[in-house]
């Protein structure tokens, strides 16, 4: 009977470490090579946005601001195109933000990215939106500016730290830019 039993029981199955390891490579490798065309689909997309004029910066005085908000910028768009996402001259770059809306224009402050300034006779509306590059939120959740840049028509997506501030931002923008549109008409 002793030996019958002795006979039944087995050892536990011996881990197989090399096709685990081999495994482990092979996905370690797999996850290098998706990160590695999605930097490289990237950067093809600046090449063909290459195009695009460098960005204007902020000029010495832009006088008094009218309103300022911190909060968050989710990236530029080709204008009612949301995710035909703009990635040349950093504006692709997600980042915190300083807004600053002066009769000059438009300042945008970027810590960690590039900074730019949209001048005031660039700025063509404000609206409220949900989404832009990929980044979707509540319905007016985002402070959509449009702006022209060369010969294109740009949609910059932001995000208020306090979202109750977005109204204000659409209102006064659209009053600035009619204001401004009426001025020219008159010329």
């Amino acid at each position: 009977m002793a030996a019958s039993m002795a006979a039944e029981q087995k050892s536990a199955e011996v881990t197989d470490w090399a096709a685990r390891i081999g495994w482990l490579v092979g996905l370690v490798l797999f996850v290098a090579l998706v990160y590695w065309l999605m930097r490289e689909g990237w950067k093809w997309r600046g090449t063909l946005q290459s195009d695009l004029p460098e960005l204007p910066t902020a000029p010495e005085d832009t006088g008094p601001a009218k309103l300022s908000m911190s909060g968050r910028y989710h990236g530029s768009t080709t204008a009612g195109q949301w995710l035909d996402r703009i990635v040349a001259h950093g504006l692709g770059t997600r980042s915190r933000v300083e807004l600053t809306l002066t009769d000059a224009g438009l300042d945008v402050v970027r810590p960690g990215a590039t900074d730019f300034f949209i001048p005031a006779e660039t700025l063509r509306e404000a609206l409220l939106g949900k989404g832009i590059a990929g980044k979707v939120l509540s319905e007016g959740g985002l402070l959509v500016v449009t702006w022209a840049h060369g010969d294109k028509l740009i949609d910059s997506g932001f995000r208020s730290d306090r979202a109750a501030e977005h109204t204000e931002w659409v209102d006064t923008l659209n009053d600035m830019i009619n204001k401004s549109s009426k001025t020219e008409g008159a010329q």
